[in-house]
């Protein structure tokens, strides 16, 4: 590192010493201010680094309500957690120490996941979510109010010199109203064509400037309706657009119940089920000889048999937000001012998936007490004679619909509060500016879970009556639907209580000003010293703490970490006003910093901007990332994630391949190929790591900018710009969990030790569980080409047109994951990953065409999403394009400012494309649009 650094400072002081040319006096058309990217002052027209801008009049033309859906749409974003996420009691905790993040919202850039992006609010840090789940790494954009946004910068390069740590894929900055005069309103409200999905979005803010003092002051309130998966063709069942369970995926936990038994009497084997529901009280009628003849209560359990949960789960979440936000500026001095900022919202939001299917039995692989349950024959609802346990017993499938639906609501406050004292200040001709900064921020949650039972009562209620005393009912799980009493839910369920909460407390002072003038101009500079400190910890409800609950394994997890941070940045003009050298700067940037948690370490960049002419840029850039472990990943407890996995021991057939039988009879999977994978959704835990190492990153970048004068204010063209930017990011030691289906496919196909290390099977062969903490898993490779095209028409007799076009090109992403020989390259471009969800389309692309002519406006917008092929499936996903539509009238003759938009979203109903290997609803809700037009109309007022 440090080497690469001397070697670009070497060359940026010989250039800087060599450089001939007179400084330009040209005298600054537009104030200096600190962009995005850099912490030097400089023109907002002289970006040395690709950004993209969104402003409040963009956001209006796309007819969306949330800033995570407008992020999600830039073609570089990956996606992340948003409202189409439903995955609280589906799939547990995913892979990465953060918890469900349910109702949260994120931004992803690159495919590196949101923790990879830092999210700034006016250059300054926020504090990480909070869902009740886990302790996240990532920010909840949910907890910035909307109506405080006044426009939003992402910079699509690595930003971890300027900014420190999690800026490697990039940093999306949002700048807040600082001034505004008088009073203005929005208000919002749409649905879907199938008449469901209503949501309503109110903002108002107002301001005033009296003398040195300026207030800007607002709320906002936000309702989302849910969306119910049953009712989408692509979503009734487990499999795309399927029409029964006969097409698969389907839960062996029925209501009716699934019962894999061995009768000691007989010798038998059985895989049985209720021929119908019996009446409550009523035990079910087993005959060892016949067990599913005439006068049994049993047959044999078929796919047919299979239950399908998807009708209860949501397609798009319900959301509730109340939002206010104060902003105070005074300037105490001609030179020295002082702001105020602070926030409040509250977010309430839910989850739902189908009643709790209970599974007992040693291959019901919920890693908990309930995998050791006996059923004793004292039961009085044991049909069977004899006590099932392990050796005369499997599994018990039964799914408790009169306990109805899991629901998970989750209640999060965050607060925000951050102070600064700005100023500048001349050192002998060059201006100077400072400023000193105090943040302090929380994010507390609350999740409610009703739909749960507790392992240790369903255990004392299944076993001997003797007992069975108390409180203590006798709980039947063999009569099939509605024969669990109300007094056995009693006894057995209870009501969930989770709680999380992350706070943050920043203080940091920056420096910036011209050091001295060299012949191509001033030599500037920035420095900064920051420190940070980050507290957060999860404490499950105390039956979860003790291992208890039938659902999703918790324990309490907390930490904190402290961050000292100190860093430079210079800005250093080589040639200026020369043939071909219309200007030509170099940048050097460094960051120190140490971590109570992972120690020193010091980051790098180095970059040249180029200007051959006025109309043209030329911009390179090499840098260094930094990712400090978060305290989810650092102090992270055991968790399960329910991974959607075939695996491919499961039935032996002709078919086989040799070496895949072999390697599984190797691993306990009986060689007579009676093993069936009984669910396709596997146990997968997961853990924080104390061990764990920070993530490195190295970057290199390269753009170019052409705006030419030539296509500047002609009859076809107020203005033309193309900007072409190459991004090559490199990360090693990434933090996460390997995929557990690579881990199973790697394990049979090809005998890979450490795969098969981390796979336990029971006697039978079934998958009781995978173990993946989290590691530094090798590294990620990723390359993408952007391209921006901006076009803005004269003001013609027919009214003004403007285009926008901004298109990413993926030309890799590759994972590289240990394996027995070495590291294992995973190529992921061009493909869809499956659970967890993660599209890697090859192309992604958005164009904007506005018209505006007197009080009337339109705009057409498309975003196209190109095929990807599933990884674990023999499914391609077809490319999809998605058009949406805007009108607007601002009627002239009011005297107010009042203005009307009516909009469609998916005009022509283009359904996702169905996945079958994705966690649930069948689509992937990173790059797809749920199913259905969305319809809105859209008031807004200014005074």
């Amino acid at each position: 590192m440090k080497s690469k650094l001397a070697q670009a400072a070497s060359w940026a002081v010989l250039f800087a010493l060599g450089a001939g040319a007179s400084a330009s006096a040209q005298t600054a058309s537009v104030e200096e201010v600190v962009v995005t990217g850099s912490r030097i002052r400089t023109s907002p027209l002289e970006r040395d680094q690709p950004v993209v801008a969104i402003d409040e009049a963009l956001v209006a033309k796309q007819g969306l309500t949330s800033t995570v859906d407008v992020l999600q749409r830039i073609p570089s974003a990956g996606g992340g957690l948003n409202a189409k996420f439903n995955n609280s009691g589906n799939f547990g905790n995913p892979p990465d120490g953060g918890g469900v993040g349910a109702g949260s919202a994120e931004i992803d850039l690159r495919y590196l996941s949101s923790r990879r992006v830092l999210v700034l609010v006016d250059g300054l840090r926020w504090v990480p979510g909070a869902a009740a789940s886990g302790v996240p790494g990532s920010v909840d954009l949910n907890t910035i109010p909307t109506a405080m946004i006044s426009r939003m910068e992402v910079l699509q390069e690595g930003a971890s010199p300027i900014y420190g740590s999690d800026a490697i894929a990039g940093v999306v900055n949002i700048i807040t109203k600082e001034r505004q005069e008088g009073f203005q309103a929005t208000a919002q409200i749409g649905q879907t064509d199938h008449d469901d999905g209503f949501t309503q979005d109110y903002n108002v803010t107002w301001g005033a400037t009296a003398g040195n003092l300026s207030i800007v002051v607002g709320g906002g309130y936000f309702k989302q309706d849910p969306v119910f998966s049953g009712d989408r063709a692509i979503s009734r069942f487990p499999q795309p657009f399927a029409s029964s369970c006969l097409d698969g995926g389907c839960s062996s936990g029925t209501p009716l119940g699934r019962f894999i038994v061995s009768d000691p009497n007989t010798g038998r084997d059985l895989n049985l089920t209720l021929k119908s529901a019996l009446a409550p009280g009523v035990r079910p009628t087993y005959i060892p000889g016949d067990p599913t003849g005439a006068a049994s209560s049993f047959k044999g359990f078929t796919t047919a048999d299979r239950f399908n949960f998807q009708p209860f789960n949501y397609i798009s979440t319900p959301l509730e937000r109340v939002s206010l936000f104060g902003s105070v500026r005074q300037d105490i001095t001609e030179n020295v001012r002082f702001r105020a900022r602070a926030s409040y919202v509250q977010r309430k939001s839910a989850n739902q998936a189908a009643p709790l299917p209970l599974f007992v039995g040693p291959d019901a692989g919920n890693g908990n007490l309930l995998d050791t349950v006996t059923v004793d024959a004292t039961n009085p609802f044991n049909p069977f004679g004899f006590t099932l346990r392990p050796g005369t017993y499997a599994f018990i499938g039964r799914r408790m619909v009169e306990n109805g639906p899991r629901h998970y609501e989750q209640e999060v406050d965050t607060w925000n509060v951050t102070a600064t004292l700005s100023g500048d200040f001349s050192v002998g001709d060059k201006a100077w500016a400072w400023d000193v900064n105090a943040i302090y921020s929380r994010n507390h949650a609350e999740q409610t879970f009703t739909g749960n039972v507790n392992a240790q009562r369903v255990q004392q209620a299944l076993g001997p009556l003797a007992q069975c005393t108390g409180a203590c009912v006798p709980l039947n799980i063999f009569g099939g639907a509605g024969t669990i009493t109300p007094a056995m839910l009693q006894f057995i369920g209870f009501t969930q209580q989770d709680t999380s909460q992350q706070e943050l407390t920043d203080f940091s002072a920056n420096l910036t000003g011209d050091l001295f003038d060299l012949p191509a101009g001033p030599l500037a500079f920035a420095v900064g010293v920051e420190r940070r400190r980050t507290e957060g910890y999860f404490q499950p409800d105390a039956i979860v703490a003790a291992g208890l609950s039938s659902d999703i394994p918790a324990q309490p997890a907390s930490g904190k970490i402290t961050v000292k941070e100190a860093y430079g940045e210079l800005k250093i003009p080589l040639l200026a006003d020369m043939p071909f050298f219309h200007r030509l700067e170099g940048s050097l940037a460094a960051r120190f910093f140490d971590y109570s948690t992972s120690g020193s370490d010091e980051t790098f960049k180095a970059g040249l901007s180029w200007r051959p002419v006025e109309e043209v840029l030329f911009r390179a850039s090499w840098g260094e990332g930094f990712r400090a472990p978060s305290i989810g990943e650092l102090f992270g407890t055991a968790s399960r994630f329910d991974q959607e996995i075939n695996d491919p021991c499961s039935g032996f057939s002709a078919a086989t391949p040799a070496a895949v039988r072999a390697n599984c009879i190797a691993r306990g999977v009986p060689a007579n190929g009676s093993y069936v994978q009984l669910n396709p959704q596997i146990s997968v835990v997961t853990s924080g790591n104390r061990a764990l190492k920070p993530e490195t990153s190295e970057s290199w970048n390269f753009s170019g900018v052409w705006e030419p004068t030539m296509f500047r204010d002609t009859s076809w063209s107020r203005n033309v710009s193309l900007e072409v930017a190459y991004s090559n990011i490199e990360l090693d030691d990434a933090i996460q969990a390997q995929n557990g289906q690579s881990l199973v496919d790697r394990c049979a196909r090809t005998n890979d030790a450490l795969a098969c290390a981390t796979i336990t099977r029971t006697a039978s062969g079934q998958i009781a569980g995978i173990a993946n903490p989290l590691i530094n898993i090798g590294g990620i490779k990723t390359r993408a080409v952007d391209v921006n095209f901006v076009w803005t028409s004269p003001q013609w007799d027919v009214g003004q047109f403007g285009f926008r076009w901004y298109t990413t090109r993926l030309l890799e992403f590759s994972e590289f994951v240990p394996g027995g020989a070495g590291l294992v390259k995973i190529e992921r471009e061009g493909t869809e990953r499956g659970s967890p969800d993660q599209p890697f389309p090859k192309w992604k692309s958005t164009g904007m065409l506005d018209w505006d002519k007197d009080m009337f406006g339109a705009t057409l917008t498309g975003r196209y999403i190109h095929s990807v092929q599933e990884a674990g499936a023999a499914n391609k996903l077809e490319s999809r394009l998605y058009i949406d539509a805007q009108l607007r009238w601002r009627p002239d003759f009011m005297d107010q400012d009042i203005s009307f938009a009516v909009g469609v979203n998916n005009l022509f109903d283009k359904d996702p494309p169905g996945c079958i290997t994705c966690g649930l609803n069948n689509y992937d809700p990173n790059a797809y649009d749920a199913p259905g037009r969305f319809l809105y109309l859209r008031l807004s007022y200014k005074q």
